[in-house]
């Protein structure tokens, strides 16, 4: 039994993966469909160079090969936990850890679970490409170099070599792994059997300079675009807005210590039996549960991230009933991000004027620690919607060459430079994501569309925007601000087209502005005579009617249901004054009966955050 036993480390190994990538499929397939469409790799030549002007290019070009067969997560978890599976081996073999204590490989394989699930918003904001892949396919770079130091003999100098030109190939290709793995040698040499101290000494001596020179030489040769003072951390993400954000650094503390502490407690041991199968079993329960808890606590949690990716994959497939499907349940407050997928998706499908209220609203800020602007999150793609192709490709250009490109930048900039008639521009972007693994059926889908830019006014998804775009076109800031700077766009530059207006006057209940309103007003009812005004603006029109007594409204076939809301709404207003509620106390009171009115809105939704 006590033989048996000691198998039972790699079977918990294994069901432990399994449980890993079924989390993975189950409660971040969307948040894996957003990895892969912010993430860009080309089967061409230059491409690879193009990676390998700085070290660890190696990492960003196998990170990015990986992190495309997410497009399909079940092909890119299997590949994740292939080469997590790959490290556990790799790091047994390298420091002979005996089998009854492999599930203890557990622990980086944990830690860099969290390096991928911990980012949250900082998925926008990564420069390192291939972040899901890089520092386990480094790890494993690093373990295979100290397996091949620790079966060198202690004799001729061999493994002294070994530091000097493990370092010298691996930095180039691995970066800050290939100096890791020169760091473990240097301990191990310390712990090896038959090794002299003068040998010890040497070596280590050796492995310092190593860490510390050949980096330099290579980039006073090689890598001068990298900064000096990242040259030993290349291949590491950078956590860096306006400040430092370290506690997203642990992760990558914890595995260098784990593999630091391996090497340091290196023994040549025997394989073994279990001696004591009660400790040994409790002593494996707990560390089970420690991991458990661990990857529980800080596995990235937020209701509207989430929420948000799931819109946004809707929105590129154009589902707009799925977008309003995610908007029907909404749990707690919404993002501005997930109001404004909601009103797009509502205008899209022509039911914005008698809906738009009837979700829940609100601007809850977003859950991070790093200042988070919709430019990154959604504003490429509602700039796009919306008429402004020109915004769109703007941020496009300006996030590719300040984070790097990505197959969602280069989609949305061939739309953009379709709708524009920049043919020879679409063409170089369909042509470049032809060489993409999964994005290459979308570029086949848009080339048919290069030089027939006159039946894109018939086109079912085009045919709105080029509508929408149908103003004087003039340059502008956004200020990064993009629903305001949007509702304003619409509110104040004119257009004649008759779905513009329809826009203008929406966005004029955003002002909520009563002089901005009945201008746009008037013209949307001239122009739709014999259609039933949408009830928003029955509601909008009545209520300003009453509070300025400017327009009469007294001729205007308002709908019963619409005036007696109002009167309702007014009379439980006075009975709150008089209870002398606040106004949070108001929202509360007001939301069951009113919520999906324009009353609320405008009395009881204020201070919009803008971002």
């Amino acid at each position: 039994m006590k033989k048996k036993l000691k198998f039972l480390s790699p079977l918990v190994c294994a069901i432990a993966l399994v449980a890993i990538a079924v989390c993975l499929l189950s409660y971040e397939d969307n948040y894996l469909w957003k990895v892969q469409e912010l993430n860009l790799h080309l089967d061409t030549p230059l491409f690879f160079r193009q990676q390998m002007v700085v070290a660890g290019g190696l990492l960003t070009w196998l990170g990015t090969w990986f992190t495309e067969f997410f497009y399909h997560p079940v092909l890119g978890v299997g590949w994740l936990c292939l080469w997590w599976a790959l490290l556990m081996v790799l790091a047994q073999r390298a420091f002979r850890i005996p089998i009854k204590w492999t599930t203890w490989l557990l622990v980086p394989v944990v830690l860099l679970l969290l390096t991928c699930v911990d980012l949250g918003y900082w998925l926008y904001y990564l420069k390192l490409r291939g972040q899901f892949f890089v520092a386990t396919i480094g790890m494993c770079a690093a373990c295979s170099a100290v397996w091949l130091f620790r079966s060198l003999p202690a004799k001729y100098y061999l493994r002294e070599l070994v530091i000097v030109v493990s370092t010298a190939v691996l930095y180039p290709l691995v970066g800050f792994y290939g100096l890791l793995a020169t760091l473990l040698m240097a301990i191990m040499l310390w712990r090896m059997e038959g090794e002299k101290t003068t040998s010890r000494i040497v070596g280590s001596v050796v492995a310092a300079a190593a860490i510390i020179v050949i980096p330099l030489i290579y980039y006073r040769l090689v890598y001068y675009q990298t900064s000096e003072a990242n040259i030993y951390w290349t291949a590491l993400p950078l956590f860096r807005m306006l400040e430092e954000n370290t506690e997203y650094y642990i992760p990558y503390y914890i595995i260098v210590a784990f593999f630091c502490a391996l090497a340091i407690s290196y023994r040549r041991l025997p394989e073994g039996d279990v001696k004591h199968p009660l400790w040994w079993g409790l002593g494996q329960i707990a560390m089970l549960a420690v991991l458990v808890m661990g990857v529980k606590t800080f596995w990235y949690h937020d209701y509207n991230f989430n929420k948000e990716l799931s819109m946004q994959r809707c929105m590129e497939q154009e589902d707009w009933n799925g977008i309003l499907q995610e908007a029907a349940d909404l749990e707690e407050e919404p993002t501005r991000a997930i109001v404004m997928m909601k009103n797009l998706a509502l205008f899209r499908l022509g039911r914005q004027g008698n809906e738009q209220y009837r979700f829940r609203t609100g601007a809850k800020e977003s859950n991070s620690k790093v200042p988070v602007n919709m430019t990154q999150v959604v504003g490429r793609s509602i700039y796009y919607y919306y008429g402004l192709p020109n915004y769109c490709y703007r941020w496009c250009l300006e996030d590719g060459v300040e984070y790097g490109w990505r197959a969602e930048y280069l989609k949305y900039m061939t739309r953009c430079a379709l709708l524009n008639d920049e043919q020879a521009v679409a063409r170089k972007y369909i042509n470049m994501l032809r060489h993409t693994r999964y994005h290459r059926e979308w570029a086949e889908q848009m080339a048919p569309l290069l030089d027939k830019h006159q039946e894109l006014a018939s086109h079912s998804t085009y045919a709105p925007i080029l509508h929408l775009m149908n103003f004087e076109d003039k340059l502008n800031s956004d200020q990064a601000i993009v629903e305001q700077f949007l509702m304003y766009h619409f509110v104040y530059d004119p257009s004649p087209d008759t779905l513009y207006h329809e826009q203008a006057v929406y966005s004029a209940l955003w002002t909520k502005d009563i002089d901005t309103f009945w201008p746009h007003f008037f013209r949307y009812a001239q122009e739709h005579l014999k259609d039933h005004m949408p009830t928003h603006l029955q509601e909008a029109a009545y209520l300003y009617g009453h509070l300025e007594n400017k327009v009469d409204i007294s001729h205007m076939p308002f709908d019963d249901s619409v005036k007696q809301t109002y009167d309702a709404f007014m009379q439980m207003a006075q009975r709150c004054n008089q209870m002398k509620m606040n106004e949070e106390q108001m929202r509360e009171a007001f939301y069951p009966q009113f919520g999906k009115t324009f009353y609320y809105e405008y009395f009881l939704i204020r201070n919009q955050k803008l971002y």
